[in-house]
This record gives structure tokens, sequence and C-alpha cells, in this order.
């Protein structure tokens, strides 16, 4: 597929809104909403968030961008909406690991970098692209701790009409993760949590919430986190600090809510990828808890980070929105990935440190309301909303004929000189990357035949504008001003009571890579790519589905097949283009709930084809794609042992099938197996509330590769993490 080619349209989905607000008004009941008392709300909406579906390990629905909060039976695409019980019985550190529970869903990382990636159907999803209640790039970008989130909602499939096109990440073909911070509930709260885990890291984390004022009406959730110490991995440590505030008002007919976080994550000598050189056929991976870092390495990021979010009754059954958020981050890293040379391990490492400052703020305003005519329901949506970055970064580069070490057999080395690729200041870097995306979206959901039909129509006009900067003078490089109009059409058939039979058609539109990376010679050693900074346009890709879900009310089991395909690119030789097409297709099916009393299952089984159906000079053509399994495998359950109240044991099951390093499909990583175990343990002590919890991950502590690329065309490898037990005490005080 090639890069969509683009034209401007006039804004008259903006004017469309608008009148839209005007019928509206004229035709609804102008009378002032009643006052009710709900639940709090992460995006200060009056239905508070979806209820928790039976077993409370997902809810029963969750947020679709400017159509909101939608039941999952009513919806004509397929997602999961993980709960905080299942991030606190799991104890989850982060996002990859609430999304270790999903069968869509494979975990890899940054290129050369720590950051967290989630492949979602085949397709990369930086942590870059995480969504905060809706709007992007306002989270920490390479590591979000669990202790901020309420929700972690996964949506399978294309979804820029959702939230319009992500920034500055580009992903948003196979999936999207959106991310609900805490609220204040009712009932008073006052939590304290300490654990330490394999390797000695000590953790605490607080979490208090109240509520003030006549009616409750105020509520404040604070919480406050604290990681320090050695990990699992030899030599390899961690610290990490959390602080964030949530407020939320409850007004008559208007609500609002506020978040204020603060996260500052270090890794000393973190274990890096691995890159296998040309021709080197794939080696077994060293073992799970050996560390081949160099003791110069580390990541450092430090993230400030707030929303803003009201919601009013304009009339019966309309609501209007409005959001705004911003983020300041600093990064500064010293990396060292090694490129190994042959089959008994031999590597070398060149030391890669950069600096990078974030400056980002994004906002949506947005009405909804339900109406009829006739004998059909209407919900229609409208929405605008806007993105705006400024990236500033430098690097420096030693000789890319690096140091030599050994995988297996890991030898320190002395600190490389980094003067000998210098590009821009490290105490001072100038602007090299901006971003500013607007969008216009309307909606309209009809519901048919006594509500056993809903088809979703819509459309969003997307425009994007980015520019590339020279790192060394800050002069523009290059610019594309484009837009483009995404459609999306669904359907949801209720045939019968608790079933629902669904299709969509629905499009993704994503920036354009930025060209980066190194390139093997043919002395074996690295070299930078020829374009580096050359950023290409963005380009469309679209997906088919269709799905069916059936709910007991209390066991849940969904189908779907897809097809989704995107332009690939990648290195070839010393530059890096897009040169061709990949296509995902796959098989879904996933299940949750409580199939029987005191068992709760989730868990499910993707299948998936992902082909390079055309590559540069059909060299590859009809091949995997890199870092696609075929079969990924999710289970987990929980049992309630009877007649001893409070005890819970649970494990869970992941297997990973083979999958390649290389488009050329030589480089082939060995299939790979995960047992989960845990237990918890609820008591009364003191007349406090009481949880203890204790988990191994990786039981059979197996030594395997985790992950292949993430990066395009990039086959980088990653050691799975090693066997790791944690352990942890929770008091309601």
């Amino acid at each position: 597929m090639k890069p969509v080619h683009f034209r401007r349209t006039p804004l008259a989905l903006a004017a469309l809104l608008m009148m839209a607000g005007s019928a509206f008004a004229q035709s609804a009941d102008t009378e002032a909403m009643p006052t009710v008392v709900v639940r709090a709300s992460a995006d200060a909406s009056a239905q508070g968030l979806p209820a928790a579906y039976a077993g409370g390990q997902v809810a029963r629905g969750g947020r679709l961008g400017l159509l909101g909060n939608v039941d999952i039976m009513d919806t004509p695409f397929n997602s999961t909406n993980y709960t905080q019980a299942i991030i606190a019985d799991q104890q989850a550190r982060s996002v990859a690991d609430v999304v270790q529970n999903d069968p869509s869903v494979r975990v890899a990382r940054g290129f050369g970098n720590y950051q967290e990636l989630y492949v979602i159907r085949g397709f990369p999803l930086n942590s870059d692209d995480l969504a905060y209640n809706g709007l992007y790039g306002l989270l920490p970008r390479q590591f979000v701790a669990s202790e901020l989130l309420e929700r972690v909602e996964v949506f399978r499939g294309a979804n820029s009409f959702i939230n319009g096109a992500a920034a500055p990440g580009g992903g948003g073909n196979g999936g999207a993760i959106n991310l609900l911070p805490k609220r204040a509930a009712n009932t008073p709260l006052t939590q304290v949590t300490v654990g330490v885990e394999s390797g000695g890291q000590a953790y605490v984390a607080t979490d208090i919430s109240r509520r003030f004022g006549e009616g409750d009406r105020f509520g404040v959730r604070v919480n406050a986190v604290r990681r320090d110490g050695d990990t699992a991995i030899d030599r390899e440590s961690r610290q990490l600090s959390v602080l964030a505030v949530g407020m939320d008002y409850r007004g008559d007919g208007y609500r609002l809510s506020a978040d204020v976080g603060y996260q500052d994550h270090k890794l000393s000598n973190p274990r890096p990828s691995v890159t296998l050189g040309f021709g080197v056929p794939m080696i077994a991976a060293p073992d799970a808890s050996s560390n081949f870092s160099q003791p110069w390495a580390y990541s450092t990021e430090r993230d400030t980070f707030g929303t803003l979010r009201g919601e009013v009754n304009l009339a019966k059954n309309v609501v209007a929105w409005a959001a705004l958020g911003a983020r300041s981050g600093d990064e500064f890293n010293a990396l060292g990935s090694p490129t190994v040379s042959n089959g008994a391990g031999d590597a070398s490492i060149y030391r890669f440190d950069n600096v990078r400052k974030d400056k980002v703020s994004t906002g949506e305003v947005g009405m909804r309301g339900t109406f009829r005519t006739g004998t059909i329901g209407h919900t229609l949506s409208g929405t605008a909303s806007a993105y705006s970055s400024e990236f500033r970064n430098a690097y420096a580069i030693s000789n890319f004929a690096g140091v030599a070490t050994n995988i297996y057999r890991p030898v320190d080395r002395p600190s490389p000189d980094t003067s000998y690729f210098p590009a821009g200041s490290m105490s001072s870097p100038h602007v090299t990357a901006s971003a500013d995306l607007t969008s216009y979206a309307v909606a309209d959901t009809l519901a048919m035949l006594d509500d056993k039909v809903l088809l979703t129509v819509g459309l969003r006009h997307q425009r994007i504008r980015s520019d590339g900067f020279n790192y060394n003078t800050g002069v523009r490089e290059s610019h594309y001003d484009q837009t483009a109009n995404m459609p999306v059409a669904g359907i949801v058939f209720k045939p019968m009571k608790g079933v629902s039979l669904y299709a969509n058609y629905i499009e993704a539109l994503q920036t354009g890579p930025v060209a980066s990376g190194t390139y093997i010679r043919a002395d074996g050693t690295s070299a930078p790519i020829d374009n580096v900074g050359d950023a290409f346009a963005p380009y469309k890709s679209e997906q088919k589905e269709i799905g069916i879900k059936y709910d007991s009310g209390k066991f849940g089991i969904s189908a779907a097949l897809f097809t989704t395909a995107q332009p690939a690119a990648y290195i070839v030789g010393p530059r890096f283009d897009v040169y061709g097409e990949q296509r995902n297709r796959g098989l879904e099916l996933s299940v949750f709930g409580i199939p029987v009393q005191g068992l709760r299952l989730l868990g499910g089984l993707t299948l998936l084809d992902a082909e390079q159906v055309t590559t540069a000079g059909a060299v590859n053509q009809g091949k995997d794609a890199i870092g696609v399994p075929k079969t990924q495998l999710n289970l987990g359950g929980e049992w309630d042992v009877p007649n001893l109240p409070g005890l819970n044991l649970n494990a869970r099951v992941l297997y990973t099938a083979t999958q390649f390093a290389d488009g050329a499909n030589t480089q082939k990583l060995p299939s790979w197996t995960r047992l989960d175990l845990g237990v918890s343990y609820a008591m009364k002590f003191a007349e406090h509330d009481v949880t203890w919890r204790a988990r191994v991950d990786n039981v059979t502590d197996k030594s395997y590769w985790a992950s292949s690329g993430g990066y395009p065309g990039a086959g980088y490898l990653v050691v799975g993490a090693p066997r790791t037990l944690v352990v942890s005490g929770t008091v309601n005080f």
C-alpha cells in the first residue's frame, strides 16, 4: 500500500457539529436535568465508569472516543477493559504487566532503548501513543506505573476514527490502549502496600481518597509510590518515584475532573536488546537472569503531566464536554546494545548517549445527544481535537567498531569515547521535531428493530502537520502538511438475548515514520543509515472485521475475524524507506468471567497470518513479517478455595509460537511457554482489612527470546525475564 494521496477539504464538519447542537437544543426538553448521585468517573461523565463484569477482572464496557462509554455487547468493535482489581491482584508494575493477560497483545521493546512497546494484532503500538482518558501523548513515554491507573482499556483493530491519529509514535493500526486515572469513591480509603521482589527490590505505595462538601460532591485521591533496589536480573536496578493527585466535582448539571502526576524512573545497568549480525543464524537465548549490559549503561526519565476535563448537560439527553492536557518530559540515556557476530555469542557494543526534552499539549471538545426519528433512535456525537508537540534531541555515538564482549560470557569494558558521531548539543539540544494534529469527527449510532440492530456510521477529517529540524543547526529540513478523511461503518445485530453479531469497516491514519537506525556493513560492523531524520508522509490503512459475542451474565466469549494492511518501512542497504506492504489476517477468541462458582477465567487465543505482500525488489515477498507469531495463547484462572474464606489461588499460562527476526525468514525464534502462579489471602487483623499476595512469574525459570523487533524492519531480540517472586501486604486503615 502506498502513502495516501491527501487533499484539502473545507471544515464543513465543524459547521455540522454546530448545526447538530442547534438541532438538539430546539428539539429537546430544555428543563434542567435532575441531580443524581453517580459513581465517581475518570472522564467526568454522568454515567460513571462502566460496571465490572462478573468476577471483577474486566468491565462491561469502555470508552470509545467520541462515542463515549459503550457496553461490550452494543459496540461493533472488539475490546477488553481490565479493572483495578486485576492490576492489584497480579501486582502489576506497569501497563506491560496488565496487557500480558490479553491474547491479542505481546510486549516488545523500543529501538535501542527500554521503552515498553505493545504489539496488537501483529502491529506495534509505542508507549508514546497510549491514550490518557482519550488524549494522546500525556503519559511518560517509556514506562507507565500501574499505580496511576484505574483501568487499562485495550481496543483491538484500526482506531484513528475513535480518537484521531496518534502522535508522535504513529501507532493505531493494530489497536489502541486507553488508560483511566483513579478517582475518589464514595467510601473513604486509606491504603498502604509494602512489598519486595526477587533481587531485593523494595516497594511501598499509599492510596488515599476522600470526598468532601455537601453531598460529598468534591473528591480527592492521592497515590504515592516508591520502588528501589535490584531486580531479578543480575546487576540491574530500578528506582521509581510516582505522585499523582486526581480530583473531581459533581455539580448540578455539570461534572469536573482534574489530574496532576509526576513520575521519575531510573534504570541502572539495564539488560539491553540483542541484534544478530548479517548472516548470523538464530542462537539460543542467554540465561534468563544473566546480564550482558555494560556498567556505564543507564536510562533516566522524568515527567510531569496534567489534565482537566468537564462535562455539562445542555438539555435533556444532550451533553457537551471539553478536555485539556499537557506534559513536560526529560530523558537522558547511555545505551549499548550488542550486535552478535557468530553462533558462539561474540559481540560488539558501541555507546549511544542521547538527551530528549518533550513538550506536549492536547485537547478536545465535543457534544453527544440522543433523540428519535419515528421508530429509529439516534445517538449523535461530534468532536474537535488538537494536539501539539515539540521535541528537543541530541545524541553522541562512539566508534561503531565498539568494544568486544560475549552475550553468554559478558566482559565489562571501559566506556568508549562518544565524540565519534556527535549530533546537537547535549546540554542545550535544538528542537528536532514538531507536530500539530487537528481533527473533526461526527458519528451517529442508529437503533432499529426494537434496538436489535445498531448501525454506527461516521467520518473524521484529520490534518497532520509535521516538521523535522537539523540536530546541529536547528534549521528545518523536512515538512508536510496534509489532510485525509476517514470513514467508519459498524453494525451490531442481536438475534437473541446475550448474543451479538457484528461487523465493521474502519481506517487507521498514521504519521509517517522517521528514518532512524543502523545497517550492517560488509565487514560485520554497524554504521548509521544515510538518511537519518528523513520524515515520510502519513498513510492510511484499512480494516475489515466480523465477529460474535456471547454474554450469559456471568461468563462471556467473543470471536473475531479480521484483515488489515499497512505500508512496510525498513532499511535496505544504507537507506530507510517505505518499500512495500504488510498484511495481517487473524482470528481472535476471548473468554472472561465466572464459568462455574468460585472460578474466574480470563484469556483467549489469537491466530495470525502476517505476510509481506510486497517488498523491495520482491526479495521477501510472501514471507512472514518480522516479530509476528502465528499463535498466541493466554489463559488465566483464579480459584476461591472452598471452606477457606479469603484464600485465592491463581495461575496463568502464556504461549507464543515461533517468529522471525529478519524479513528473509532465516532467523527463527523458538516458541515459548511461560507459567505464572500466585496466591492471595484476605483477612481481618486488628479490625483492619489486610490482603497478603505472593506471585511467581516464569515459575520454571525458562530462558527464552520473548520478542523480536518493534521498530519497522528491525529484528532485535529481547530476553524474557527470569523467575521473579513478588510478595506484598496491603492494609486498609
